[in-house]
């Protein structure tokens, strides 16, 4: 399914010709350049990727570091797997490097001996994971209740037998998945979101955000019978653009929303990368947009402010 930039683009002119443009975010750090894509080649000095926009080439440093289902080395680069690469500050090479990483979150809907099958949401349908010996442990401690109902969250490898679950990125809320407690009617709406900022998606997703309160009226591109959450959101639509900013490393960017967040909406949980953050998951960002923030995938989460009515920025 294509991006609705273009879509998104002529909203926001058209909104900006009746309201005034609206005001920059503050200043922040830039985001670093990252970029996903598929290996082509791998040496102790080169990293060749091929990606959307063509064969990309950066250089390799003793300093880089490769993720692989936990610390990885220039073995895990073989040509066919998938990479996400982060540049090192100064864009002197990769810094960071996750090989074959993938997260699945949703509604469990079965559990066997070592799988779980979850319902990760209407745009993305549903994943088997395998939970090896090695990992379960540190599932269940995170996550007690492998039953249906119950939300699940975990990052993954990619295996011949489909994702394979290496650690849980969430602690699974004591609710089931359909016990939401959303905020009172009167609860006030802030311009100013503090809370999770997750990730989703594939390594080549091009830099995107989804939005757990997308308006469901009209074309502005909602999920019908989306939950509500249990935070008060402004609602926005496809193509609106949002501005993040990691409190944890103080980068930020601005992203377009191309997918409503319906499955984030479901989570009331906080990320603790760098103190406790506010209950309530406010943005899912691609692999490339989160990594470029600074978040590091294999945690999950960072502790994030979102801005609405962001400028134009990142429109093509």
């Amino acid at each position: 399914m294509p991006l609705p930039r273009r879509r998104g683009h002529a909203r926001r002119r058209r909104r900006d010709a009746v309201l005034g443009a609206p005001p920059p975010p503050p200043a922040h750090q830039r985001s670093l350049r990252a970029l996903g894509g598929t290996v082509l080649d791998a040496s102790p000095h080169l990293l060749v990727l091929r990606t959307e926009g063509g064969e990309e080439r950066l250089a390799m440093t003793p300093a880089t570091t490769v993720w692989h289902g936990g610390r990885g080395g220039l073995a895990a680069l073989r040509p066919g797997r998938s990479a996400v690469v982060r540049s090192a500050p100064g864009g002197l090479g990769a810094d960071r490097v996750w090989v074959d990483i993938g997260r699945v979150a949703g509604t469990i809907l079965a559990c066997g001996r070592d799988t779980v099958e979850v319902d990760m949401g209407p745009h993305r349908g549903r994943a088997h994971v395998v939970i090896p010996p090695h990992a379960l442990g540190r599932v269940l401690v995170r996550h007690p209740r492998l039953e249906p109902g119950y939300l699940f969250d975990a990052i993954c490898v990619r295996s011949p037998d489909g994702p394979m679950a290496v650690r849980p990125s969430t602690s699974q809320p004591g609710n089931r998945a359909d016990d939401l407690a959303p905020p009172g009617p009167g609860a006030p709406v802030p311009d100013v979101l503090h809370g999770t900022a997750t990730w989703f998606g594939s390594p080549d997703d091009a830099p995107g955000a989804t939005y757990p309160a997308v308006d469901a009226e009209g074309g502005a591109g909602g999920c019908a019978g989306a939950p509500s959450g249990c935070v008060a959101l402004p609602y926005l639509s496809l193509g609106s653009e949002v501005a993040v900013r990691n409190e944890c490393t103080g980068r930020g960017g601005t992203v377009p929303v191309v997918e409503c967040g319906c499955t984030a909406a479901r989570y009331c949980d906080r990320c603790v990368e760098c103190g406790t953050s506010p209950r309530g998951r406010i943005v899912e960002l691609t692999p490339a947009a989160f990594a470029g923030l600074g978040g590091d995938l294999e945690a999950g989460c960072f502790n994030a402010v979102v801005r609405h009515g962001a400028p134009g920025a990142a429109t093509p």
